[in-house]
């Protein structure tokens, strides 16, 4: 494991040291190209957490915190996304399954549990879909096979409209609570805490997620993928919140008829940004699927 920041990272990348309320237990994985900054905790069986777009690590903190320290949880920025590494391209299904494919490997957790959330689900479908001898289930929460060209509209103008300069913690906080109005007050915090830094002198903030990496990823989610959908031969979890703006009762439906032996929860009250709203029953979720795993 490689703890030292990766040379040449574009504004507006800041190492954790850095940052005004730097943030304990980060360190970084070489995964080709890219360094990712991953959190390491706990003991046990592995699981692996990947985020959505625009998302950080910091997102899976609350479902750390009820899995305990007899889990082993490693929570990953993905590329292009948080404190790791932005390289010019790779955003496709095949560049985010490469990185955290390093990163088990690296880690020598294999076989996994990978837990997504939305971009990060499609990642560990894919990844298990390719590599099931290193993964031995998924769970993946809020995004599915057959998500509609519009509701990708609709995400690619989000992305492009965060693109922005703060003037306070105040300013991006209050973005966040419009932006994601269910979430609780200490989902808020977090998210700026992990995903917001300097954007030059004085008090300025900017976004770590970088703009074009995230354009990119969002044309990479244009490309379906319901082939490994199909072919994954691991169990699976599906969880969607009942009023999600991404996976629509449509396209549940289709996956629920593509794959009638995943495990299928709609979660009640709840939109997209489940982890967030609910991680006690992520958590149940992700114990019940190691559960399933075991041995």
């Amino acid at each position: 494991m490689n703890r030292e920041p990766q040379p040449g990272h574009p504004a507006p990348y800041v190492p954790p040291a850095a940052l005004p309320d730097a943030l304990p237990g980060l360190a970084y994985v070489r995964a080709g190209e890219v360094e990712l900054c991953v959190r390491d905790a706990g003991a046990g069986p592995a699981v692996v957490l990947l985020h959505g777009t625009t998302a950080s690590l910091g997102v899976w903190d609350a479902v750390v915190e009820r899995l305990g320290e007899t889990v082993r949880t490693v929570a990953v920025d993905q590329r292009g996304h948080g404190r790791s590494g932005r390289p010019a391209a790779g955003y496709d299904a095949a560049a985010y399954t490469a990185d955290v494919l390093a990163v088990v490997r690296e880690l020598e957790l294999g076989p996994v549990v990978a837990v997504g959330h939305s971009l990060g689900a499609r990642n560990a479908v894919v990844l298990a879909a390719a590599h099931p001898d290193l993964v031995a289930g998924v769970v993946a929460v809020d995004y599915t096979p057959y998500v509609e060209t519009e509701v990708l509209d609709a995400l690619d103008r989000r992305v492009r409209g965060g693109d922005r300069v703060f003037a306070s913690v105040t300013d991006v906080e209050t973005y966040l609570r419009e932006r994601y109005p269910l979430l609780p007050a200490d989902a808020v915090h977090r998210r700026r805490r992990y995903g917001y830094a300097p954007a030059g002198t004085g008090r300025t903030l900017r976004p770590l997620a970088d703009p074009a990496a995230m354009v990119r990823t969002v044309d990479g989610l244009r490309r379906d993928f319901a082939a490994e959908t199909r072919d994954v031969r691991v169990p699976v979890t599906l969880l969607r919140g009942e009023h999600s703006a991404i996976v629509s009762p449509r396209a549940f439906a289709a996956t629920r008829e593509l794959r009638p032996d995943f495990r299928a929860v709609q979660l009640p009250g709840l939109d997209h940004y489940v982890p967030e709203e609910d991680p006690h029953t992520v958590a149940d979720e992700i114990v019940r699927m190691l559960d399933r795993t075991a041995g």
